[in-house]
């Protein structure tokens, strides 16, 4: 994997620290310090088939990745977030067998404390390929996938409960999900499409766009989604 520091009036300068593990995802863990700096990854190993969340610490000098904690996943990981809650670090990760992991750790010292989990036998998807987001504050998450399902999952401190938005029977497939508020979020799927959906309005989505934003494209995946904190612009990849 790669890391980018950049100081003031400099231009970004790439670092790479090569992992004996197949990274599927990373994220920075919301900071306890301008000092320390932890980041959680979703590892693969193909020698042993297994995958795992893990924390690393970043340490500057010299620059390296060492870890901290690490939690075995059922299966390989397709999507992961991660927020503050309170005095907690959130992480969610969902998989490609379609359970989704919730982990708390303490940001004190970077440690997986608890989990709770939702396995793919409760059917929160059907099919390999999800997406989750996690709303600033930790305490809800939206999943989504390529069985067209839209799921609205609250976390607890000891279970997660489930609340089927909407489900297009396979009709349309989402690859990512963002929250614009803690009352609304954005999906995109195949088609470069994109759906704007309210809580407080159920049954769908209130808005939607496809495959019309450049005469030149008009087909393709929205692999990621990100939204503006207050002016809610949205940019696609």
């Amino acid at each position: 994997m790669a890391a980018t520091a950049m100081l003031e009036s400099e231009r970004p300068v790439i670092h790479r620290l090569p992992q004996h593990k197949y990274i599927d995802a990373v994220r920075w863990l919301p900071p306890l310090s301008t000092f320390d700096r932890f980041a959680v990854l979703a590892a693969f190993d193909t020698d042993s088939g297994s995958s795992s969340i893990e924390i690393h610490s970043l340490n500057p000098n010299p620059l390296s990745l060492q870890p901290h904690s690490s939690f075995s996943s059922s299966s390989r990981v397709s999507s992961l977030r991660a927020s503050q809650f309170l005095q907690k670090t959130v992480v969610a990760a969902s998989t490609a067998a379609g359970s989704l992991h919730i982990l708390f750790s303490d940001p004190a010292d970077a440690t997986f404390e608890s989990e709770v989990s939702m396995p793919e036998e409760e059917g929160l998807h059907s099919v390999p390929g999800s997406c989750v987001d996690l709303m600033d504050g930790g305490v809800e998450c939206v999943t989504v996938g390529e069985d067209g399902r839209v799921n609205l999952v609250s976390i607890g401190n000891s279970n997660l409960s489930r609340d089927r938005l909407f489900d297009s029977g396979g009709l349309v497939s989402y690859t990512a999900a963002k929250w614009a508020s803690p009352m609304e979020f954005a999906t995109g799927g195949y088609g470069f499409s994109l759906q704007w959906w309210d809580k407080r309005k159920p049954g769908g989505p209130v808005s939607q766009f496809k495959a019309n934003w450049d005469q030149k494209f008009t087909a393709g995946i929205v692999h990621s989604i990100d939204i503006h904190p207050s002016r809610k612009h949205t940019c696609l990849a």
